[in-house]
C-alpha cells in the first residue's frame, strides 16, 4: 500500500471533493425539488405542465450527457463571451466542479421533486383537514404537517436517492474533476497500479454509503410524526 501513502494528499482532495459535491447537490437539490413538487401539484397549468416538462427531460436523459451539455455547450458559450470572461464569475464558469455540482443540483431536483409529489399526495387528507380546522392556513398546514409527514413516509426513498447521488458524483472525472475516482485514475496513470487504487475507493464509498444509510435512520428515528 506504498502507492496510498505517497499519494494520500491527492486521495484527501478527491474525497473532499466527492464529500462537497454530495453536500452542495443533496442540500440545493433537496430544497428545490420541493419547489418542483409543489409546482407539479399547483392548480394552474401554467405550473404545473413546463414543471412536467423539466422533471421529463431530466429524467428521461442520462446524466452524464447534461454535464456534457453544461461544460461543453455552456462552457464554450461563456469562453466566448468577453463580459463573462472579464467578471468575477470566469473563475467558476470555467471550473468544472460548478458544473457538476450544477447538474446533479439539477438532477436531484428533477428525480426527487417527482418523488415528494408523491409523498405529498399519499399524506391522509384527514390529517390535513385536522390541521385547518385547528385554525392552521394552507401554508402552514403543508409546512407543520403535510411536509414532514411525506418526508417521514419517503424517508427510505431519500436514503436510496442519496446513495444514488454519491454514486453519481463519480462522473465528475468525466470532465477532469479530481474526485476520488479522478484521484484513483491518477494514482493508477503514475504508479501503473491497476487494481489497488479502484479497490481503495470502493471501499470508501461502500462506508459512505453504510453512512448515509446508518444517518437517515437515525433520522426516521427522530422524526416526531407517527406512522
Amino acid at each position: 500500500m506504498g502507492f496510498l501513502l505517497d499519494n494520500m494528499d491527492l486521495l484527501l482532495e478527491g474525497l473532499w471533493a466527492t464529500i462537497t459535491l454530495l453536500l452542495i447537490s443533496l442540500i440545493f437539490g433537496f430544497a428545490l425539488a420541493i419547489v418542483v413538487a409543489l409546482a407539479r401539484l399547483s392548480q394552474s397549468k401554467l405550473i404545473a405542465y413546463p414543471t412536467f416538462f423539466f422533471t421529463s427531460v431530466i429524467r428521461g436523459t442520462p446524466l452524464l450527457v447534461q454535464i456534457y451539455i453544461y461544460y461543453y455547450g455552456l462552457g464554450a458559450l461563456f469562453s466566448q463571451m468577453p463580459g463573462i470572461r472579464s467578471s468575477f464569475l470566469w473563475p467558476y464558469l470555467r471550473d468544472g466542479y460548478w458544473y457538476i455540482a450544477f447538474a446533479l443540483i439539477v438532477s436531484t431536483a428533477g428525480y426527487l421533486g417527482e418523488v415528494i409529489r408523491g409523498g405529498l399526495l399519499s399524506v391522509p387528507k384527514g390529517e390535513v383537514e385536522a390541521a385547518r380546522a385547528f385554525g392552521m392556513t394552507a401554508t402552514r398546514a403543508l409546512v407543520r404537517v403535510r411536509l414532514p409527514r411525506a418526508i417521514y413516509l419517503l424517508t427510505p426513498t431519500l436514503a436510496g436517492e442519496t446513495v444514488l447521488l454519491l454514486k453519481s458524483t463519480a462522473l465528475a472525472s468525466t470532465i477532469a474533476v479530481v474526485d476520488l475516482l479522478g484521484a484513483a485514475n491518477r494514482i493508477r496513470s503514475m504508479t501503473f497500479e491497476v487494481y489497488k487504487p479502484l479497490l481503495l475507493v470502493a471501499v470508501i464509498y461502500l462506508i459512505m454509503t453504510l453512512l448515509i444509510e446508518h444517518i437517515f435512520k437515525r433520522i426516521e428515528k427522530r422524526i416526531p410524526v407517527k406512522a
